[in-house]
């Protein structure tokens, strides 16, 4: 990996923001992309969310994880996957501040959406249980296993609910209805696919240089890995969940911003499994107590999100929903406890 620990400190901050801003860039031409694919493959929104978006958009956050592990720098790479979970999560809240039709968890209330969620929780808590009883087997901790086969069930699972869900939320006058209808943009299914592996490759090359310039800034700066990780790489390799939410709301697509986030966040716990394959042992013995405070953090931010669309409160304090209040407020507890 390419060190940049020579270079004076304005310069690595310089090149931190520039890669972050690639990562934005492209972030922003998926959305629409992924819109589009949703169309052609009759997925719908939610789905499409978590395997397009989702997925693309986490390359910068895998490639941080996995380097920053090969590199000898596991709290950074457990900061950063933690903390884009919680930024990830906190952006939902900014989402629904940029939907003035309702509050987001009215208007984009899932059956897909509530499942995404509790996959995500489900998930996490494997990596909280190895951190206190790490088992690697031939340099792989289990637990690494346990996720990626339980992230495929999950999957399978969503596929079916999807299909054939067994309940529905009652529609209003502010429900988004989700439809797959042709696509009328002109683009055929190829060149939708192009241009989603062009900017996803786009999303991974700026992943690459967060990830040398979070090495570098802990190095030159003095501060943990894990307050790197938590506050700084783990947020600039989620701004393409921030921009794509936020477009989705704003082209009414509300359930889309749902799945990349929730959606995403689930994949995004695999972060923490593929840099476990890269560093030599179990990476959940490295979990300090803060990182476990952050991931408790992140799934009472999503236990609450769910719980609001459960409720479907129609109107929040400051026009958002109360939900999205609580969820800002923990994010600046979880950013307090690696900071201080």
């Amino acid at each position: 990996m390419l060190l940049l620990i020579d270079l004076p400190v304005a310069a690595t901050v310089a090149i931190f923001l520039a890669a972050a801003a690639l990562v934005t860039f492209a972030g922003t031409r998926l959305s629409p992309v992924a819109d589009e694919l949703a169309d052609h493959t009759g997925l719908g929104e939610v789905v499409a969310g978590a395997l397009f978006v989702g997925i693309s958009t986490s390359l910068p956050g895998i490639l941080t994880s996995v380097l920053t592990a090969a590199a000898d720098y596991p709290s950074l790479s457990i900061g950063n996957a933690l903390g884009s979970l919680t930024a990830q999560t906190m952006f939902l809240a900014i989402a629904d501040m940029a939907y003035r039709r309702a509050n987001l968890e009215h208007a984009a209330a899932t059956v897909t959406g509530l499942a995404q969620g509790v996959l995500f929780m489900a998930l996490l808590c494997v990596p909280l249980f190895a951190a206190s009883f790490p088992l690697p087997v031939l340099g792989i901790d289990v637990a690494t296993l346990v996720m990626i086969g339980g992230y495929a069930l999950g999957l399978r699972l969503l596929t079916g609910i999807k299909k054939e869900p067994m309940w529905v939320p009652v529609e209003t006058s502010e429900t988004a209805e989700e439809e797959s209808e042709p696509d009328e943009s002109g683009s055929s299914a190829k060149e939708c696919w192009k241009r989603f592996f062009l900017y996803s490759g786009l999303t991974a090359a700026g992943g690459y240089f967060i990830a040398v310039s979070g090495v570098a800034l802990v190095r030159q700066s003095g501060m943990s890995e894990t307050a790197v990780g938590t506050i700084f790489t783990g947020v600039a390799t989620s701004l393409p969940e921030l921009v794509t939410a936020v477009m989705a709301v704003r082209i009414g697509a509300v359930s889309l911003a749902v799945g990349d986030v929730l959606g995403g966040n689930a994949f995004d716990v695999l972060f923490l499994g593929v840099a476990d394959l890269f560093y030599g042992g179990s990476i959940y013995a490295e979990f300090s107590a803060q990182d476990r405070s952050t991931a408790l953090i992140a799934q009472t931010m999503t236990g609450i999100i769910i719980l609001g669309m459960l409720r479907r409160e129609r109107n929040g304090p400051g026009g958002i929903g109360f939900e999205s209040v609580i969820v800002l407020g923990l994010y600046a507890v979880s950013v307090a406890v690696v900071a201080f």
